[in-house]
């Protein structure tokens, strides 16, 4: 399903979708996109899910986004509106990192929120 409303559910900063576009080019995957969203685990109840992949699954919300499509399932729609996904590299880290207005808690290894 393409993504139908003027909502914003998710975005891309321009750093992450580069480091994106760069991922799909390094592995020639360039036919696949971004699964972004939310799966149940982890200690506040839910842990981000982003990986690579071929193409939608059936009923996914496909969003174009800078180059780049994401795919969404639609039980991560609520809980990812008005989501950015940056890109951070830094000295101690480096990596795809989710700033969700949505979060209420978060655990003390940062990876799960609720």
């Amino acid at each position: 399903m393409q993504q139908q409303t003027k909502e914003i559910i998710v975005t891309l900063t321009d750093k992450a979708a580069e480091k994106v576009k760069k991922l799909l080019e390094k592995e020639n995957k360039l036919e696949y996109g971004l699964r972004v969203g939310v799966v149940p685990g982890g200690c506040s109840s839910y842990m981000y899910e982003i990986a690579l992949e071929k193409g939608p699954k059936n009923d996914d919300l496909v969003i174009d986004e800078k180059g780049v499509k994401i795919f969404m399932d639609k039980e991560s729609i609520p809980f990812m509106k008005g989501s950015t996904v940056d890109y951070i590299d830094s000295l101690t880290n480096a990596g795809f990192k989710i700033n969700n207005p949505n979060v209420k808690t978060t655990c003390g290894c940062g990876h799960s929120v609720g």
